[in-house]
């Protein structure tokens, strides 16, 4: 049986700075965003990934506090381009550190402005074999 990780929740005090944020800074997509009785949540997408982010006042939200989640992963098959482009919105990057020469040892990082961590990995194979085929992107019909 396959079991495929869907959804990450991120603990965050303020939906719409961290909505800006994520979209506008980071580059996710923003699948939607979701208020009724029971919650205002949005969800959020990195372009290629078949995972998205969820913040908002979901109650497992509630139960973690803001900024507590640390070294969330992302791969990119150019750590200095992807570094770059998050310098080039705004976005605080540590420098990027190689800890093995091999593909898959240099990572560089970030935080959203509640402070949750996110580590960013290069993997120079995802540039000609994303794990995400190009023409299944998307999600709930938008691109």
């Amino acid at each position: 049986m396959d079991w495929t990780l869907e959804v990450v929740v991120v603990p965050v005090s303020d939906l719409d700075a961290s909505i800006a944020f994520y979209r506008d800074k980071v580059g996710f997509d923003l699948d939607h965003e979701t208020t009724n009785e029971h919650m205002h949540v949005a969800q959020l997408t990195p372009r290629g990934s078949g995972c998205s982010i969820v913040i908002g006042s979901l109650p497992s939200q509630n139960e973690m506090a803001p900024g507590s989640l640390r070294g969330l992963q992302l791969v990119v098959a150019d750590a200095e381009a992807a570094r770059a482009e998050l310098l080039g919105r705004g976005v605080e990057a540590s420098e990027i550190t190689v800890f093995d020469e091999r593909d898959g040892g240099t990572f560089f990082g970030f935080a959203d402005p509640d402070g949750n961590t996110w580590a960013v990995q290069q993997i120079r194979a995802r540039g000609d074999k994303p794990l995400i085929p190009v023409e299944a992107r998307g999600r709930f019909g938008a691109e």
